[in-house]
């Protein structure tokens, strides 16, 4: 089988954090199932590259972006397999933890 996406090893940290955020916050139940809707929406990523949008604010690198939740799916959309860079909160310092990532 095709690999469809790959996770940076900052996204996967990303993945990590948000599901034990949640998980002590909300419980195991809605942390499992942000996380299965953020790989969900990874892989609808992986087959239409084209969604999401560009945020010229953050960054002038090629990434777009992509909402789920609170969240931000960073991604790089010409890659193949797709490249997601940063799964990231919304209300963090995204133009600065970008900066450093891209």
């Amino acid at each position: 089988m095709t690999t469809r996406y790959v996770l940076a090893p900052e996204a996967a940290l990303d993945l990590v954090e948000i599901w034990q955020y949640i998980k002590e916050h909300a419980g195991v139940t809605v942390a499992d199932r942000v996380e299965s809707t953020i790989l969900e929406r990874v892989g609808f990523l992986a087959g239409t590259p084209g969604a999401g949008h560009r945020r010229k604010d953050l960054t002038d690198n090629n990434v777009k972006f992509f909402p789920v939740y609170s969240y931000l799916i960073v991604y790089r959309p010409e890659t193949k397999p797709l490249q997601v860079v940063s799964i990231l909160h919304g209300r963090r310092d995204l133009e600065e933890i970008l900066r450093n990532r891209l």
